[in-house]
């Protein structure tokens, strides 16, 4: 399967970065190389998470406390968002619900 991490899952990214970059330097640079080993074994097992959330899969990452939510077409899996699991559940519902 192909992958396709759509502009707002960067921005996820982006913003999980920084905030554990925050934390402790050289944190942010885990974070992500983990998270992106986690999105990398959907071209594997890409369609087999459930869906806790209208037509979006969910993945949990391995290390951090986060969710990768994504859907499959055909042969691609897109990367809608990648959120911390520890917010408000209305929140996320909310983040996703305004997602392409």
């Amino acid at each position: 399967m192909h992958l396709k991490i759509l502009d707002q899952a960067e921005a996820d990214l982006i913003e999980g970065f920084h905030f554990y970059e925050n934390q402790q330097a050289g944190i942010g640079s885990y974070f992500l190389a983990n998270l992106y080993a986690d999105i990398e074994s959907l071209q594997l097992y890409g369609g087999i998470h459930l869906k806790p959330y209208k037509q979006y899969h969910r993945l949990l990452s391995k290390r951090f406390p986060f969710a990768v939510f994504y859907s499959v077409d055909d042969e691609t899996v897109f990367i809608h968002a990648v959120l911390d699991c520890r917010r408000d559940p209305a929140w996320l519902r909310q983040r996703l619900d305004r997602t392409p």
